[in-house]
């Protein structure tokens, strides 16, 4: 196998190990989300067995990445292709660790009566979870074109956040602890910053197609 070969081979690989880790992310998501929103807290186990797969991904990709920049000497494509790579496995990393978050706050919240906020942060996570299925079925596909699609949601997701922030700072009168204002707060942020690696991954997708960052 020549040197150009073994790349796309190695490559190819690259990505199908991305887009498992990708499935684990989403379905980690999708626990924490359950676990907010319908409140089945016994899910949230699952999820740091998920986290530990994703990161074991996360290091091999990452290191597989560096090995092949190092030793295939890739042309400038080749390189665009590893760079984004290496990015986008962090960006997925970085959902996984606030999905597990959002399970742990899940715990925290169950106690307490649900919130008014509580069916606009859902629709928020709906979003951010909308946002991450196109970003990864683009990098399926290696659909150049998703990345605006993705960023409308992203502009959607931005502007629940700044509503339920306001919202959530504007209470007066509190009774009893404040300690579920503050996690839904966390939660908004956390969604907020799942929706920001979610578009990063999908204009990433563009990059290795066209070249263009954005």
């Amino acid at each position: 196998m020549n040197e150009s070969r073994q790349f796309r081979h190695r490559s190819r690989s690259l990505e199908q190990d991305l887009l498992r880790m990708g499935a684990l992310v989403e379905n980690s998501f999708r626990l924490a989300h359950h676990s907010l929103f319908q409140r089945e807290i016994e899910i949230t186990q699952q999820i740091p067995l998920l986290d530990l797969k994703i990161d074991r991904y996360y290091h091999q990709i990452e290191l597989e990445c560096a090995e092949l920049m190092a030793i295939a000497s890739p042309v400038a494509q080749d390189l665009r292709l590893l760079s984004a790579f290496m990015q986008m496995v962090r960006d997925l990393e970085r959902i996984g660790d606030y999905a597990k978050d959002l399970g742990e706050i899940s715990l925290k919240l169950f106690p307490y009566a649900e919130h008014p906020c509580i069916p606009a942060i859902e629709q928020m996570s709906h979003h951010a979870r909308a946002m991450l299925e196109s970003s990864l079925a683009a990098l399926a596909t290696l659909d150049g074109t998703a990345g605006p699609t993705v960023h409308k949601l992203d502009d959607a997701v931005d502007l629940a956040y700044d509503e339920i922030y306001q919202t959530l700072a504007s209470q007066t009168n509190l009774q009893g602890s404040i300690e579920p204002t503050i996690l839904l707060a966390l939660t908004i942020r956390h969604l907020e910053r799942m929706a920001d690696h979610a578009t990063n991954i999908a204009f990433r997708v563009t990059f290795i197609v066209t070249g263009a960052r954005e």
